[in-house]
């Protein structure tokens, strides 16, 4: 790949994808199309030449795309919501994406006659509903406020989930050549460990790590800072073998947990916009119109395959949900259609294959063209169909629903923990998490010692086992302080289980002797697997291990009481983390209250004004003119939480609260001369 060659194709991809775009908007057509479109034009499929120098650098670029799609997917991705709909749009997902998952693959090999690893990937690539194209049909429609839409965009969200692990799967079976059991086990765990401590340790310390560059106003430093992070992340989880998306898009989430969630988004925008139209140009370079048209048979049958089968699943899934017939029909017209997702999986299978002339991509692409300009008519149809289903369902299947809904209802309100229960249940979960942090730690630098480092330094790679064995042994020895503490939380719970809360003499020995044993169970546990851990990572040599252990054993000592802080400080964070939503939420209620006429201001920041870039602490706005800002419009998205941090920006519209002398005071600070 020459210089030459790189700048010549990337210009000529920017300034088609520019076209389309304008050309697109204006028409009112979806741009997506446009750009897969346009690569059609440019490829080597259509004239017989392609006009790119070198396509492979293309497909590289168009890697970024895939980074940045995956990333601002996981940004948007909201854990409050998510809690409320669980209940239908968990079950929905997860019948769905198994089911598209086994019928892809039924398709490909008994119908198509296909081997094992492009009927794998044909299943990942239609078990997966497109979120983005279908939050822009119902934004564009309006129809946010109906009800089936959130449980559609939830479950469209969870099958974006469920499909990032089916990807890792695949994946290996693609690298492997196999299907079997061992395999598949060996690469689920994997991932599982994978998403588990990078979901831990990055509520941990992300969300405090972006908060505090955040303080600096710098926008370059955030935003380098968490694509630093993505593509640190992506790399691991390519290392791992897995993809590049599962490393965006958990990071992407990570940065959704943080207060500083709106302004990432605005500063991610445009960097994905540019490369996720260079991804989608590249998508239409790999596509054969010709192939396509030879195809027409199967593309018509993995089309109704997807309408048919993702209409039943959803639909399903939402009854057993316990939704009405009107809303589960909607939920599954809306998700029968296939996207995103199903290019990015179509692009790997060529990525990781290298199988270009094998109809699969050819027929993914074209399915994923004809369900995306298919999806607008059926949402639109939905509310007559769904109508008229619950219309003609007979009387005795409506009894039926309606009972189960009730069932459901009194299951879900008495099976709520009690608090006591409820504590044994987090105290277990957060042990086992320990648990595999360990194995994950050592497993990290089991793989840092068998690596040649010689050609860093050739003392270091002499003595790097026992660099790594110190390293690994010092990082779990530090999880012992903050398994104690849960092993003791754990053990108290346990003993008002049992005994109840009486102070009768032989009530308190037995909570002691319950708690001590809880204690002592947990830690002897933890050194057995600290034991199993080392058998790999231990030196061969007698005087380094007396060195490590003695190390060790100083640390446990000496830095006992700081690892007691430190667990209790990163138990606060990860619940920070966890509950950023609902905190946001229920600060934006706080702020929705009514005002008497005539209290609220709104001022708009434009281009002239010294406040752009400034925030409530630097501008010193309580303090200098008396008024408050209660909250901020931009771009259309109302930003209730309003913090001291919270930095305004060109086109900005302030809702204030003051008097007349107040909000004048306000203006001449922000400029506003009217």
């Amino acid at each position: 790949m020459s210089e030459s060659a790189f700048f010549q194709d990337l210009a000529l991809l920017m300034a088609v994808a520019g076209l389309v775009s304008v050309i697109f908007a204006k028409l009112g057509w979806p741009k997506v199309a446009g750009y897969i479109f346009a690569g059609v034009m440019i490829g080597k499929y259509s004239w017989g030449g392609g006009l790119l120098a070198d396509e492979q650098s293309v497909r590289t670029i168009g890697q970024l795309g895939v980074v940045f799609l995956m990333f601002t997917m996981g940004l948007g991705f909201s854990t409050s919501q998510m809690k409320r709909i669980r209940g239908v749009a968990a079950p929905a997902a997860i019948i769905d994406t198994l089911m598209m998952t086994w019928l892809g693959y039924t398709v490909g090999r008994h119908v198509f006659g296909w081997g094992t690893v492009p009927s794998l990937f044909l299943g990942a690539a239609i078990c997966d509903s497109a979120t983005t194209m279908l939050a822009k049909v119902i934004d564009e429609m309006r129809w946010g406020d109906r009800p089936f839409v959130k449980y559609a965009l939830g479950t469209s969200v969870c099958e974006d989930i469920i499909t990032v692990g089916i990807l890792a799967l695949v994946t290996g079976v693609a690298q492997s050549g196999e299907l079997s059991v061992v395999d598949a086990g060996a690469s689920l765990g994997g991932l599982f460990v994978f998403f588990l401590v990078s979901i831990v340790a990055g509520f941990v310390m992300v969300p405090r790590l972006l908060k505090s560059v955040s303080k600096s106003h710098d926008d370059e430093a955030l935003l380098l800072a968490i694509l630093g992070l993505c593509f640190f992340v992506s790399w691991v989880a390519f290392k791992f073998d897995f993809s590049l998306a599962l490393g965006a898009f958990v990071v992407g989430f990570l940065g959704g947990a943080s207060d500083v969630r709106h302004r990432l988004a605005e500063l991610a925008e445009p960097l994905k916009s540019m490369f996720a139209a260079v991804f989608f140009v590249s998508i239409g370079l790999l596509l054969d119109p010709s192939a396509c048209l030879a195809n027409w048979p199967a593309v018509l049958v993995v089309s109704v395959v997807v309408v048919v089968g993702k209409f039943l699943n959803c639909a399903v899934g939402a009854l057993v949900g316990g939704e009405s017939m009107k809303t589960a029909v909607q939920m599954g017209m809306g998700l029968a259609q296939i996207g995103e997702f199903a290019f990015l999986v179509g692009m790997l299978y060529v990525t990781v294959t290298g199988d270009v002339q094998s109809p699969m991509y050819n027929i993914v692409v074209a399915v994923s063209l004809v369900t995306t300009l298919l999806n607008p008519l059926l949402i639109k149809c939905s509310e007559r169909v769904g109508e008229w289903a619950e219309a003609k369902t007979p009387a005795r299947v409506k009894s039926a629903l309606q009972a189960y809904r009730a069932l459901l209802a009194k299951y879900n309100g008495d099976r709520r923990e009690a608090r006591l229960h409820r504590i044994v249940r987090v105290c277990l979960v957060q042990l086992g998490v320990i648990a595999v942090m360990n194995f994950a730690i050592a497993l990290v630098f089991s793989i840092l010692n068998g690596r040649d480092w010689s050609n860093f330094s050739q003392v270091f790679d002499e003595y790097k086992k026992i660099v790594f064995c110190l390293a690994a042994n010092l990082v779990i020895v530090s999880l012992l302080a903050p398994a104690v503490h849960i092993a003791r939380t754990l053990g108290n719970a346990l003993s008002v289980v049992l005994v109840g809360v009486g102070e009768s003499r032989w009530q308190q020995a037995v909570r002691h002797m319950t708690t001590f044993s809880v204690q002592i169970a947990v830690v002897v546990l933890f050194f057995c697997e600290v034991v199993m851990i080392n058998v790999n990572l231990t030196p061969d040599e007698s005087w380094a291990r007396w060195f490590i252990n003695v190390v060790l054993l100083a640390a446990a000592v000496f830095g006992w009481k700081s690892f007691q802080k430190a667990g209790r400080r990163a138990v606060t964070r990860f619940d920070e983390a966890v509950t950023a939503d609902e905190r946001r939420e229920k600060l934006g209620a706080m702020l929705t209250f009514k005002l008497p006429q005539g209290m609220v201001h709104k001022l708009t920041i434009d281009m002239a004004s010294p406040a752009i870039g400034g925030t409530v602490v630097s501008l010193n706005i309580r303090a200098k003119t008396g008024a408050s800002v209660v909250s901020v419009e931009r771009g259309g998205e109302m930003i209730r939480n309003i913090g001291p941090e919270t930095e305004f920006r060109v086109g900005d519209v302030l809702y204030t609260m003051g008097n007349g002398e107040q909000i004048a005071a306000l203006k001449d600070l922000l400029g506003i001369v009217a």
